[in-house]
């Protein structure tokens, strides 16, 4: 049976795009088998998406020192349909900060102890002027978060 990995992005820009692709490309990769992936927009995500993923990996930019409105309107939406329904979810999360990511990463973590969520892998925080590693990097954390959910670790 497989496992389901839901990937929630806000993607406002071209590069913010291809971060989103790249986790996807990650997830998806033909050596990770029997996992299931859907990737929406915070818009898009509703509590039945968060119900269905048995793991989860959240993108959103920074914005004057937060998340991204959209990924703030997602937990408004999602949070008290999914609160006592998805405790212990394994989520990771990456960040696209122009600045240092700081307060996004703490709302974040603010939110998603609130839901009883479960951190899997260290937050990616994508800082500064845009850089090609970044691309690479959330590359790594979709293989690493599907890897792990196919394996059974989280």
């Amino acid at each position: 049976m497989a496992k389901h990995l839901l990937i929630v992005a806000h993607i406002p820009s071209e590069n913010t795009r291809r971060l989103r692709d790249a986790v996807v490309r990650g997830a998806g990769s033909p050596d990770i088998a029997g996992i299931e992936m859907r990737a929406l927009t915070p818009f898009e995500a509703g509590p039945q998406d968060v119900q269905w993923a048995d793991a989860l990996i959240l993108g959103t930019t920074e914005n004057l020192g937060y998340m991204s409105g959209a990924m703030k309107d997602f937990f408004d939406r999602i949070y008290y349909p999914c609160l006592e329904k998805t405790e212990g979810k394994p989520f990771a999360f990456y960040i696209r900060a122009g600045h240092d990511g700081t307060g996004t990463r703490r709302a974040i973590e603010s939110i998603t102890t609130g839901l009883r969520w479960r951190l899997a892998r260290p937050p990616l925080v994508c800082r500064g002027a845009f850089d090609e590693r970044f691309v690479g990097e959330c590359e790594e954390l979709g293989a690493a978060m599907a890897a792990s959910l196919e394996a059974g670790m989280i």
